[in-house]
């Protein structure tokens, strides 16, 4: 039998520990049946205790990629990671301007969920200014919410109105995630199209092995888009599948593990 799967395509660096980046990208395309293909920007040295190297590849490389998945493969959708510097962001904003019928799930990694910054100053001005005006979804966690909005975010009304603002850098959607919050916060996201100003809630699952989860909504939105759903029903399909892999996430390594992208298989 000949299939005829919906493509995706995975713009991120690559986690040597396989929990995050475009390892976790292309597990929750192949949850979701859809064909996962990939463009490298960075590799990493590292496992479930942190990061020990970081490696760009050259911007002509990435694009290089891109183009290649795209002018035979075709795309019906996208999603970003890890983007690193300042030429590579410019380079893919680039390229991705002169995409057509494309959605691009734009996932703004500039801090982490503890508040580390990731990114230097001039890259997360690149990415406001050229990157998040193609976004389609935009995922900001808290504290990238904050340094985007330019707004202190602590409360539910905090986050929606950081949303607002957000949106109006030309993001067509915005969905602020609550996963670094503590107590009644957790788990919370705020999404904002211009229109709907809603909050999406799941049960809170009590794990510390967390370790790509924000890989895997923006991978899980990416997909769902390209399977036709609209852009709130796909943030709610993606946010139900990490909460499932979250409740099966992985204790390897010594330090935080991954959540379990594959968790059908471990339910038999």
């Amino acid at each position: 039998m000949v299939h005829n799967p919906p493509v995706a395509l995975t713009i991120a660096g690559s986690d040597s520990g396989g929990g995050a980046g475009i390892q976790a990208d292309l597990r929750t395309f192949s949850f979701h049946a859809v064909h996962g293909t990939s463009a490298l920007t960075c590799i990493t040295a590292q496992n479930t205790q942190g990061v020990s190297r970081v490696d760009a590849l050259a911007p002509e490389s990435v694009i290089a990629q891109i183009e290649a998945v795209v002018s035979d493969i075709g795309i019906q959708a996208l999603k970003t990671g890890m983007l690193l510097n300042q030429s590579i962001i410019e380079a893919v904003a680039g390229y991705l301007q002169g995409l057509e019928s494309v959605d691009c799930v734009i996932d703004p990694v500039m801090v982490s969920r503890t508040g580390a910054q990731l990114i230097a100053d001039d890259a997360i001005a690149a990415l406001r200014q050229h990157l998040i005006p193609l976004a389609t979804v935009l995922t900001p966690n808290r504290y990238e919410a904050q340094i985007l909005s330019g707004q202190s975010i602590s409360t539910l009304d905090d986050m929606k109105a950081a949303a607002q603002t957000i949106q109006g850098l030309g993001a067509n959607a915005v969905m602020i995630k609550g996963g670094g919050f503590d107590g009644e916060l957790r788990g919370v996201d705020v999404w904002y199209d211009g229109t709907t100003l809603t909050q999406l809630t799941t049960r809170c699952i009590d794990t510390t092995d967390t370790h790509g989860t924000g890989c895997t909504l923006s991978a899980a939105i990416a997909a769902n888009l390209s399977l036709g759903h609209s852009p709130l029903d796909a943030a709610k399909h993606a946010k139900d599948y990490v909460t499932k892999a979250l409740s099966y996430s992985l204790r390897i390594g010594n330090g935080q593990g991954p959540v379990g992208h594959f968790y059908p298989l471990l339910e038999k």
